[in-house]
């Protein structure tokens, strides 16, 4: 239990953490260019430019590698700390912007 409690305070200060990676992300996120996913990570909605790609591919690869460094010091598997961080960052997107349902659908949160 412990260690569950301190995987989720973790994952809940990542997630915190990651609004701050870039004014990109804010923008390419308030202008429906990209999404949250339950696995934790980022995707395009729709097709992608290169800078959109490359945006994603570089935050995609510091959550991988924060991730990993919480799942190492806390003994939980990889793919349970990115559900949960996946889980935290839906919770946290705001009204306008979009995350990946459960089903793989684009869904507008209200």
């Amino acid at each position: 239990m412990k260690t569950l409690l301190r995987t989720l305070l973790m994952v809940s200060t990542l997630v915190t953490a990651m609004s701050a990676f870039a004014l990109e992300l804010g923008d390419a996120k308030a202008r429906g260019l990209v999404g949250e996913q339950p696995s934790g990570y980022l995707a395009a909605v729709g097709v992608a430019t290169p800078e959109i790609a490359a945006l994603v591919n570089d935050i995609n690869k510091k959550r991988k590698a924060a991730y990993e460094e919480i799942a190492k010091r806390n003994g939980t598997p990889l793919d349970a700390v990115e559900q949960l961080a996946g889980k935290k960052a839906i919770e946290k997107t705001p009204a306008g912007q979009f995350v990946r349902s459960t089903s793989g659908e684009w869904v507008l949160v209200k």
